[in-house]
């Protein structure tokens, strides 16, 4: 092998790595063979350079073969469902039988979804090789015939550059240490004991107490619980996971773009979470759901930068654990999908504003951050004048039911005739008011509220039960016996059976 071929092989790979942004994936032991990858160029996006004599054919062929199945093995390592590989022979002569049809179109094996197109640069037919070659790229190859360095200067030069080049890209994930996000799960497991301690952290009124997303009080002007539902948590396994999803994602985002970048991110995707949840679901909500899922945003945005980079290294596992997440959201109940998504959103515009560290794009910067007011801005006025018609009464029922089960009848009262204000409310509304009146003497309402719980649903034996009670105090037996059979009809009370042995007694 002949100096030329040597000199022209590294003379190749430092334009590829150097002024092309090739990544050397291999380097063969004997310095002749080098994989090289850069999937912006698509019709190129990954070389593969021999510089090796091959006398025959048949070896030519055994090699295209060998090739294309390695190709295969790198398209399956980066999850591309084709890959174009062009395979560069420098040779000092060409093979001595046959081989043109080889070269004259591109190998493809069969059920592999690998295309290697082959060109070959030797001494007598170079000029023509690089002709081919150059049409794989934008800007032309030129090799100049004189030797402008050694093979030794060459070969350091372009591995120095892939090596600056790996420690570049391993500095974009390690730009800052981890402080916001051991600050965050403290926080949240401090506050998830105080729930617990303060009676429990699935009980609706501690939830709300500590500022649950709860749609009718921030409706009232309780703004600060698009913030504060970020760092509740219902039940043990809730605060588990999100503790271990904060720990792994929150450590890998604030590494990636500073302490400062990362609070910014991590509030304006919790907001955002809760703001999609305000104005989609009424469902009462808490948690850190959509910071985390604001997380997956900047990872996002980080792979909208570097396509290449994100790919090569989280990207597929990032989109995979999204998807599973939105399915599992859809299909389970109990969920705020509402509230991810939002947060999902809310994180990619957060780091599309703040940029990534020590790299400034004011024009994108600035549509970002007129995207995020805009946006922001716009759920906020449509949230505050349409989420009343959607409020759920099954999260007011079930707070009103812990206050009386607590006997505070008062802010139970005050709470289901405000919801009743605004909204039609269901059969155990009008059944837990009644109840609340009832204690307080009021038979007249709470017996208005029983027929309107049975006209909501007739099955209510409850309802019928307590408004025989109330006919059987004002001495109507022939109402009260009526209603509390209404009720053995739906159940087989031994108390229902007992009140209408004491009617039937008096009629």
């Amino acid at each position: 092998m002949s100096m030329s071929e040597s000199l022209l092989f590294w003379k190749l790979a430092n334009d590829l790595v150097i002024k092309r942004q090739y990544r050397i994936v291999q380097v063969a032991e004997t310095e002749n063979e080098m994989w090289l990858e850069n999937f912006s160029n698509k019709k190129a996006p990954v070389i593969r350079l021999l510089n090796h004599d091959i006398d025959w054919g048949n070896r030519l062929q055994r090699d295209i073969e060998f090739t294309t199945r390695n190709g295969e093995k790198i398209r399956k390592a980066f999850y591309k469902r084709q890959l174009t590989v062009l395979n560069v022979y420098i040779s000092s002569y060409p093979p001595v039988d046959d081989y043109h049809y080889l070269l004259e179109k591109p190998h493809q094996l069969s059920n592999q979804k690998v295309l290697l197109h082959n060109v070959m640069l030797t001494k007598e037919q170079r000029h023509e090789g690089l002709s081919m070659l150059n049409d794989f790229f934008h800007e032309p190859i030129i090799i100049q015939e004189g030797q402008d360095g050694s093979i030794e200067e060459l070969k350091q030069s372009t591995l120095q550059a892939s090596v600056e080049k790996s420690k570049n890209e391993k500095k974009l994930f390690e730009f800052g240490k981890p402080f916001f996000t051991y600050i965050f799960i403290a926080i949240q497991v401090i506050v998830f004991i105080l729930l617990e301690l303060k009676g429990s952290s699935t009980n609706p009124e501690n939830l709300i107490q500590f500022g649950a997303k709860y749609n009718p009080l921030i409706l009232q002007g309780q703004w600060w619980r698009f913030i504060t539902p970020i760092f509740l948590h219902i039940g043990v396994l809730h605060i588990l996971m999100n503790t271990l999803a904060l720990y792994y994602l929150g450590i890998a985002v604030e590494k990636i773009y500073g302490r400062m970048r990362f609070l910014w991110i991590y509030l304006f995707a919790g907001f955002a979470g809760s703001v999609a949840s305000f104005v989609f679901t009424d469902n009462l909500s808490a948690g850190a759901s959509g910071a985390i899922f604001g997380c997956f945003g900047a990872l996002l945005y980080f792979g909208s930068v570097y396509p290449n980079l994100f790919f090569r290294t989280m990207g597929v596992n990032v989109l995979v654990v999204i998807g599973i997440n939105l399915v599992f959201g859809f299909t389970a109940s109990g969920i705020d999908n509402a509230g991810h998504l939002g947060g999902l959103a809310g994180g990619f515009l957060a780091t599309g504003v703040v940029h990534l560290p020590k790299k400034k794009n004011w024009r994108r910067q600035l549509l970002f951050l007129v995207l995020t007011i805009l946006l922001s801005a716009g759920f906020l006025i449509y949230g505050f004048r349409y989420s009343e018609a959607s409020a759920d009464p099954d999260v007011t029922n079930s707070l009103a039911q812990q206050y009386i089960k607590d006997k505070q009848y008062g802010k139970a009262e005050k709470l289901l005739n405000s919801y009743i204000d605004q909204h039609e409310g269901n059969a155990v509304t009008y059944f837990f008011l009644s109840y609340v009146e009832l204690q307080h003497g009021q038979n007249e309402n709470a017996k208005q509220h029983l027929m309107k719980a049975i006209r909501l649903n007739p099955r209510f034996h409850e309802a019928h039960y307590n408004l025989a009670l109330i006919y059987y105090d004002e001495g109507n037996f022939q109402k009260a016996e009526t209603e509390v059979q209404e009720a053995l009809k739906y159940k087989d009370d031994k108390k229902y059976q007992t009140l209408l042995k004491e009617i039937q007694s008096r009629i």
